[in-house]
């Protein structure tokens, strides 16, 4: 046998490694991805058979009342990830839209208590609010620090901006807004439910329904393609930073409607909002980002923290099953990205 033919011989036995490697990784995420929606309804299996009045009316349409603030965070972190990419070292990623959302809540409930009105205090917290999020852009695409970084250290300057506004004290806030946000319905579902199905129906048709939403989703999963093809990356990635931060505005008005004040603390809610953005890739076809699979992955951890409540179980456990969560679902994406990688 001539060098040709074994050097032809190497190539296809190559091939076929690689191929078998390549379809064993993909069958692999497949199997990790079904097993983790299983033990998700397994879950909620198990509320439905223990938890009193799990499955009522009344207490479903509590969850996505309950979920809408969380909702609303988790659109605009999701939309981060979209447009920088699903990398959780480099890429998109905003650790301050928590700690935004309470200072938006902080100069709402404050501009109400000197006597402002809504209109002005809640244009006023959406200027603040996207303020934060382009300061972020600024950061991440003028200077071209790392999100994690860059977010990280924007997170601290809002929520110092926040204790010094509020002298780290709860500012009371009533007008007629916030009444109907809090008592209003229709068709016997709440206001702030009805916020979370309005939003939840915009961001899905924005992102998933338009061109724009298409080219967002090129920019984060291909930039030099996306550039090639001569659209703007630093324009689309900037955008998804203000968005957040108008998400966050948006939520520091329900937060407010809810508490009937402005509260310090609401940095803790950031590890929810991570964790429904980033399990909301595992209800995507494709593991990416998606507005569709964060809803749902609100609406889990809703339930979730409606049926430890009903089960008198602590709160606390809470926060250890979403940091399960998280990592699992990064070791899900992480499996996936290296199965399309070996292909």
């Amino acid at each position: 046998m001539n060098a040709t033919a074994l050097h032809s011989e190497a190539v296809v036995s190559d091939e076929t490694r690689a191929s078998a490697k390549s379809a064993g990784r993909r069958f692999g995420a497949l199997v990790v991805r079904l097993g983790a929606i299983a033990a998700f309804a397994g879950i909620i299996f198990y509320f439905v058979l223990l938890a009193p009045g799990f499955t009522s009316t009344f207490n479903l349409i509590n969850v996505v009342e309950q979920s809408a603030i969380l909702g609303v965070l988790a659109y605009g972190m999701t939309s981060v990830i979209i447009g920088g990419g699903s990398d959780v070292t480099e890429g998109g990623i905003d650790l301050s839209i928590a700690a935004n959302m309470g200072l938006c809540a902080a100069v709402y409930a404050t501009l109400l208590s000197m006597g402002y009105g809504d209109m002005l205090s809640v244009l006023a917290a959406i200027a603040v609010g996207m303020a934060v999020g382009a300061l972020n852009a600024l950061a991440v695409v003028g200077l071209g620090i790392l999100p994690l970084l860059a977010t990280l250290a924007v997170l601290n300057v809002a929520a110092g901006m926040e204790l010094t506004l509020t002298q780290n004290t709860v500012v009371g806030a009533s007008s007629p807004l916030l009444g109907f946000l809090v008592s209003g319905s229709f068709l016997g579902i709440s206001a702030l439910a009805w916020a979370l199905i309005l939003f939840s129906a915009l961001v899905i048709a924005v992102f998933h329904y338009t061109s724009f939403g298409l080219r967002l989703y090129a920019v984060g999963g291909h930039p030099e393609a996306a550039r090639a093809a001569g659209l703007s990356v630093p324009f689309y990635v900037s955008f998804t930073y203000v968005l957040s931060g108008f998400c966050a505005a948006v939520a520091s008005v329900l937060t407010v409607s809810r508490l009937s004040a402005s509260t310090p603390g609401s940095g803790e809610l950031l590890l929810s909002v991570l964790a429904a953005a980033l399990l909301g890739t595992v209800f995507s076809r494709r593991f990416v980002p998606t507005m569709g699979g964060t809803l749902l992955s609100v609406l889990f951890i809703g339930l979730l923290v409606n049926g430890f409540q009903l089960l008198n179980v602590s709160s606390y456990w809470v926060n250890g099953v979403q940091g399960a969560l998280i990592l699992l679902v990064v070791a899900i994406t992480s499996f996936a990205r290296g199965s399309e990688g070996s292909r």
